[in-house]
């Protein structure tokens, strides 16, 4: 959460402190919590302030510079964040380490439009979350500030003081009883899918999934999985890591053509039916059929159930799982739900693959970290989590809605895709609009975004994808109105 805004009343008034020399009117309009947390990162690396000194107080520091004491507090948190100091309660803020070489000395690791110079590479992701940016409204970002810090502590207090010592022991490489009991119960009430508990498989995130489910197909012949497209170029970039290719399948409106895939000859497909990634599309009626009769014919399916909960205009959709057991692999995870921070997902296999799953996840870490998922799965069976779902979908619904807003005066020619359901939404422009440089200028005027192509392995409708959960209305409408002044500045672009 940046509160950089409206922290000066009175830009004409002196707003300065002894500590440091610190005048709050160097600050950028907007930023002042980026600078401040610069001048004290400055401060530690030249030794003005050195490992073991206190930080003043939040609210004296605020009131020495006119500035809301949530900017001061951002910094220092960011501060915490990085290592440098450390919060001790009554004892102040302290910094407990210095960076190893000055900030103005280290190499530039990414230019402003660094993600972009290329094509995207498998560090893309790392360079773009790296990347500074006021407003980032990259997709599959969850809203991480709210987070629910107070009621996870709480679970893990009661999961600690009831834990016997062998709990802290090796345990079974599928994942603790207690939250596979209780992932099967959410899929039952949330997801339709009825699952023996002794089915499911703790992993660390999607992605684990994906590698996972890679080596065990592996090992059976299979060396390719198809994937939709336009699709996750993440999911893609997995899947090849672990040597599977991924002929690309095209989506329309009822969602992947399954006379594609069956003539593309794949004997496995990825596919997001519930919200489909990027364009949101659902899997319609009559393409479901078609590809359950695909698989009843020896296919596979991986289905990735990346964010189904979040949906706002429209009825459920059921999972694939749910319909056809025997040839479905269902992921899951609650990275869109609580924070990707945890690395707990789950899947479950057909029965002929589950001993291979369990084998590969063993030889694999032995298992997740037992701790985090017992206070998942308290909060799971406590009802916790459905209520944080209801108060997401009202807070996200508000959201997207403040996008839909802000594209229909900002970006009036673009046409909005996949706004029923999920974190994301997606334009595409008519005529020849640089996407890529589009996103390059949005990020040089501090705004993240992901090109549409980066989704794409065959050319098509020039487009980006932004994503809504993790920004405030007012950010969005500012950040969209940055997208639409960057387009029009463009070179070809109509003002």
């Amino acid at each position: 959460m940046n509160r950089s805004k409206g922290g000066l009343s009175d830009r004409s008034i002196v707003a300065g402190s002894d500590f440091l020399q610190l005048n709050a009117g160097e600050a950028p309009p907007g930023g002042l919590s980026d600078w401040l947390a610069g001048r004290l990162r400055q401060a530690i690396s030249d030794g003005r302030l050195p490992v073991g000194s206190r930080l003043p107080a939040t609210r004296v520091l605020a009131a020495e510079l006119r500035v809301s004491r949530g900017v001061v507090t951002e910094s220092y948190q960011r501060l915490i964040e990085d290592g440098h100091a450390t919060g001790r309660g009554r004892q102040g803020t302290i910094i407990v380490a210095a960076p190893v070489t000055p900030p103005a000395a280290r190499p530039v690791q990414q230019p402003l439009n660094g993600p972009f110079d290329t094509g995207p590479g498998a560090d893309v992701f790392d360079a773009l979350r790296s990347a500074t940016a006021r407003i980032d409204l990259s997709p599959g970002l969850p809203d991480l500030a709210a987070f629910p810090r107070a009621a996870w502590l709480r679970a893990e207090r009661a999961v600690l003081a009831g834990l016997e010592a062998s709990g802290l022991g090796y345990g079974d490489p599928r994942g603790t009883a207690a939250l596979r009991q209780a992932v099967a119960g959410w899929l039952a009430r949330n997801r339709g899918i009825r699952v023996d508990p002794g089915e499911v498989v703790i992993v660390a995130g999607t992605a684990q999934a994906l590698g996972l489910l890679a080596r065990v197909l592996g090992r059976d012949g299979i060396g390719a999985v198809a994937v939709e497209d336009p699709g996750s170029l993440g999911t893609r970039q997995h899947l090849n890591h672990w040597g599977m290719r991924t002929p690309p399948i095209p989506v329309d409106a009822d969602g992947i053509q399954v006379a594609e895939l069956r003539d593309s000859g794949a004997p496995a497909v990825l596919l997001t039916p519930a919200h489909q990634f990027p364009t949101g599309v659902v899997l319609g009626g009559e393409r479901r059929r078609d590809l359950m009769r695909w698989a009843g014919g020896g296919g596979l399916i991986i289905e990735d159930d990346y964010d189904a909960e979040h949906r706002y205009d429209r009825p459920p959709v059921p999972a694939l799982r749910s319909m056809l057991a025997e040839r479905v692999f269902y992921a899951g995870s609650v990275s869109k739900l609580l924070a990707p921070a945890l690395r707990i997902g789950w899947v479950i296999a057909p029965p002929p693959y589950r001993d291979a799953l369990v084998d590969a996840k063993r030889f694999a870490d032995l298992g997740n970290a037992a701790l985090p998922q017992l206070v998942l799965a308290r909060l799971m069976e406590s009802g916790e989590l459905e209520r944080r779902l209801r108060l997401l979908r009202r807070r996200h619904r508000r959201r997207r809605d403040a996008m839909i807003a802000a594209i229909r005066a900002r970006l009036p020619a673009a046409t909005v895709h996949g706004a029923a359901a999920g974190l994301h939404l997606t334009i595409t422009f008519d005529g020849a609009v640089p996407e890529t440089g589009l996103a390059a200028a949005a990020l040089a005027r501090g705004v993240k975004v992901h090109p549409l192509s980066w989704h794409r392995q065959r050319p098509g409708r020039p487009g980006l994808v932004l994503g809504y959960a993790a920004a405030t209305p007012a950010a969005i409408a500012e950040g969209v109105g940055i997208i639409g002044a960057a387009l029009r500045d463009l070179p070809g672009q109509d003002a």
